[in-house]
């Protein structure tokens, strides 16, 4: 499964030499929903706005994300 975490306006991270912020939407994948909150929650130290499930995520949501999609592993 994958969860998509958004970041609030002063949240700015660096995994694996990539920025993330509040202009991308960060893809990670698990085996359960748990898994891949654990991981939100390990990755960014708990410092991220928001999860959303994949069935929330469409085109009129993304206008919000002119970066898009970034996966992180």
């Amino acid at each position: 499964m994958k969860i998509y975490v958004t970041f609030g306006q002063e949240h700015t991270h660096t995994v694996n030499g990539i920025t993330l912020d509040k202009d991308c939407v960060t893809v990670i994948e698990g085996n359960t929903y748990k898994e891949c909150r654990n991981k939100a929650f390990e990755m960014f130290d708990g410092v991220f706005a928001t999860v959303y499930l994949e069935k929330e995520v469409d085109e009129e949501f993304m206008r919000f994300f002119p970066r898009g999609f970034i996966e992180v592993k």
